[in-house]
């Protein structure tokens, strides 16, 4: 091993927006909030903390468009996938596709408020 994974850093237009999606999501506390709100970290001391970085001209992904990739998504595993869609559309998430067959695992796709893809998986 040459190092540990600490932080996953996403680039959004409103880094503390961003960071409250995904602190209510996950279950996990805003840990640190930069002075100028320029760089916001969620975590639980456990494991890697997310960090939203202001990108002031960021382009959001227009998945599956080519010409604007994901660049990166999450996925987060549910118990009840209608009551996470709901949840997750509260907060200000955008539905991207209903459904997606996966050998055994079942998802839906989602934008986050800054466009970013990510996926709630389950098991049926």
């Amino acid at each position: 091993m040459i190092g540990r994974l600490r932080t996953i850093a996403i680039d959004c237009p409103d880094p503390a927006a961003l960071a409250g999606f995904y602190s209510e999501l996950l279950g996990l506390p805003v840990t640190y909030e930069g002075a100028d709100g320029s760089w916001v970290e969620i975590g639980d001391g456990e494991g890697p903390h997310l960090a939203f970085q202001l990108a002031p001209d960021h382009r959001p992904p227009a998945w599956p468009d080519p010409e604007r990739p994901q660049q990166m998504h999450f996925d987060i595993r549910v118990d009840d996938i209608d009551a996470a869609e709901d949840r997750v559309v509260a907060l200000g998430a955008t539905p991207l596709a209903r459904t997606h067959d996966a050998p055994g695992v079942p998802f839906r796709v989602y934008a986050d408020p800054a466009g970013h893809p990510f996926c709630l998986e389950f098991t049926e």
